[in-house]
């Protein structure tokens, strides 16, 4: 594989980094960073009956609790990535984690519903920021082929292991009733973390690109409400009963994303630097590897959503319990995460297939598990392991494949993109797979009866078909995806 500093021009992105900075320690630094994000993605979940009984929140006022930290950091995720370019990747990655642990202090804190809804989104700004800078400095600390392609291993660990773990810290920290506190700790858990991240910034090598950088505001202006308007409607959708504005939205979103392409070859035209470069998509196999990703992230989403549900509403098991029914699938995430890149490097495309036929097999062993309204036993620990594995087994291949052929110079758009990508595909899988869920389960407002546990058991397994499907046509992605990384550039 070619080095990716052979694809720069001269003088062209080149990083400004602190001396003696090492490797090491800037993946830790940054890392810590994204594992709040990702954990905090997810961590709620578990705490919104608590948030429900502490705070009388309403049901719309709880999925804005859960949905606002998402809009916010899916809308600003590109503009967080062009803005490391222009300021500078430590300083936009310090000042993303100022803001976020502030507004988590705040949302521990916060006193009434409102209050923790606009805290919310505050933190969501905050990932918005942190986050894109997360892959730029990581691009620009290890530009050699074998270890950047292991830090890359570890950031896809990070994004996708993380949120199954914040589901079994979630429960655990509920479960222990800290003080009396019941789910302030989900967010209260950041800031000690947050100051850590804040202490050891210095660290982090100040990158910034020598060439000016525009910020293309027009590509800024038409790509933020597009993605608003397929956003919001997707995760509001459900609770409020799929509204007419809800499919309106979703309408003007295809003609905003329609637009944007129009804007950006005009951006281009000009010379400018738009927010989408061309020469992202066109580098081999990169188009193909984002929507591999896409269909990945929403297969983990609608699982994670709709095993949830049917743990505590299906099952009425606790959050605690709950929580430690997915650590199986973490720790076979995390494992097979870190070891892939121990098989000869001819089995790596394999493996991306094998990834979603695992995935995909275990996702639907958990729906036959449960059919009937029954537990599943201690199969379903050694199952939601096969899950977790095979999505690691196509996550961290896949990811590291399309992010070795960004060249440094387009890092930042392509953190911004890549990132963006699994957000949408997370709050797509959350919408569709959840939706399907609710609507052949229906639900219960207290307790759980025989009919509800097998209605439930019906609908997850049906859901549970429909995600073993979609794993289906991920492999067709993965195909599609390796044929067109061997082309020539």
């Amino acid at each position: 594989m070619t080095d990716i500093t052979e694809l720069l021009p001269p003088r062209a992105g080149r990083r400004v980094a602190a001396r003696g900075t090492r490797p090491g320690v800037v993946l830790a630094i940054v890392l810590t960073g994204q594992l709040m994000a990702v954990l905090d993605a997810t961590i709620v979940n578990v705490a919104v009956p608590s948030i429900h009984a502490g705070l009388h929140a309403s049901g719309a006022s709880l999925q804005l609790i859960v949905a606002g930290y998402t809009i916010a950091y899916a809308v600003l995720l590109v503009t967080g990535a062009r803005l490391g370019d222009l300021i500078g990747y430590r300083r936009m990655f310090l000042a993303g984690v100022a803001l976020f642990t502030l507004a988590s202090l705040g949302c521990g804190l916060a006193p009434s519903t409102s209050i923790l809804i606009a805290l919310r989104f505050v933190q969501g700004v905050g990932a918005a920021v942190m986050i894109p800078q997360v892959l730029s400095l990581l691009q620009r600390t290890y530009t050699a082929a074998g270890p950047r392609a292991r830090a890359m291993s570890l950031y896809a660990t990070v994004i996708s292991g993380g949120a199954v773990l914040g589901q079994v810290v979630g429960g655990l920290l509920i479960s222990a009733d800290i003080a009396g506190s019941t789910w302030r700790p989900v967010f209260l858990v950041n800031v000690p973390v947050g100051i850590a991240v804040l202490a050891c910034g210095r660290l982090l090598p100040a990158g910034r690109f020598e060439r000016a950088r525009s910020l293309d505001l027009p590509g800024l202006l038409t790509l933020a409400p597009a993605v608003l308007a397929f956003v919001l409607p997707l995760v509001l959708g459900q609770p409020l009963g799929w509204p007419a504005w809800g499919w309106a939205l979703l309408a003007l979103s295809v003609a905003g994303f329609a637009a944007l392409g129009v804007v950006e070859r005009r951006v281009g035209a000009r010379g400018g630097q738009p927010i989408l470069p061309r020469a992202l998509l066109g580098l081999p196999g990169v188009a193909t590897g984002i929507a591999g990703l896409f269909a990945l992230m929403v297969l983990f989403g609608g699982w994670l959503f709709g095993f949830a549900l049917q743990l505590q509403d299906g099952l009425g098991e606790s959050a605690l319990r709950a929580g430690l029914t997915f650590a199986p699938a973490a720790v076979a995430f995390a494992l097979v995460s870190l070891n892939w890149r121990r098989l000869p490097a001819r089995c790596h495309e394999a493996l991306i297939m094998a990834g979603y036929l695992l995935n995909g097999a275990g996702l639907l062993g958990l729906g036959l598990l449960m059919r009937g309204g029954g537990t599943g036993g201690g199969w379903v620990y050694a199952v939601a392991a096969v899950a977790g594995g095979g999505m690691a087994a196509a996550f961290g291949p896949l990811m590291t494949r399309v992010l070795s052929r960004v060249p440094v110079a387009i890092a930042a758009d392509a953190s911004g993109v890549v990132v963006t990508v699994n957000q949408l595909g997370l709050v797509v899988g959350i919408a569709t797979f959840g939706t399907l869920y609710l609507n052949l389960a229906g639900r219960l407002p207290a307790g759980v009866s025989a009919a509800f546990a097998r209605a439930s058991a019906h609908a997850y397994l049906t859901t549970s078909a429909a995600l073993a499907g979609l794993a289906v046509l991920g492999v067709a992605l993965a195909v599609a995806h390796v044929r067109s990384s061997r082309l020539p550039a």
